[in-house]
């Protein structure tokens, strides 16, 4: 399982539920790493979605607490216990963790990569992710080049969970 998230400087990953900038290459690659395999959300992450529909081309796993929950075209997980045996059925599939910010901090230790897309500013935020640069579990393995769209730099980094490659 890995996470892909976009982050300011700050860790600031969000504000009213939605994303603190849209980068048109940030979302490019998002749905190329993404399309064909599993996502994991929570309920607030699926409603910011277009129309709070599911997206496309993917399964898209919704954490909700809320037995109730009425989800159409997404496949619904009670709690972080099942999720193992719920995933089990998408062997071969890549996994990513895709927000919100509970989600994240919930699932981030059972995660062998963050795909981070770094904008390098910062931006008021009410949802923010546990800084990898100060987790010593983590660590930067790939600092992308720093692109810049409509006056916004940004950079794609990888980190790796230390627990999984032993580095």
């Amino acid at each position: 399982m890995d996470i892909i998230v976009a982050r300011d400087d700050a860790w600031g990953i969000g504000k009213d539920g939605e994303l603190l900038r849209r980068i048109s290459a940030d979302m490019k690659r998002f749905r190329a790493m993404t399309t064909g395999n599993v996502l994991i959300v929570g309920r607030k992450t699926l409603e910011s979605f277009p129309d709070g529909n599911p997206l496309p081309e993917r399964v898209n796993i919704v954490l909700t607490k809320n037995m109730e929950y009425p989800a159409e075209g997404v496949v619904l997980c009670h709690s972080l216990e099942k999720l193992p045996e719920l995933l089990h059925a998408y062997e071969g599939k890549g996994v990513f963790v895709a927000g919100g910010g509970s989600i994240y901090r919930q699932l981030l230790p059972l995660c062998r990569r963050a795909y981070v897309t770094h904008i390098h500013a910062a931006f008021p935020a009410d949802t923010s992710f546990p800084s990898l640069d100060k987790d010593p579990d983590w660590i930067l393995v790939e600092k992308g080049e720093t692109q810049e769209e409509k006056g916004v730099k940004f950079s794609f980094d990888l980190y790796e969970n230390r627990r999984f490659t032993g580095k």
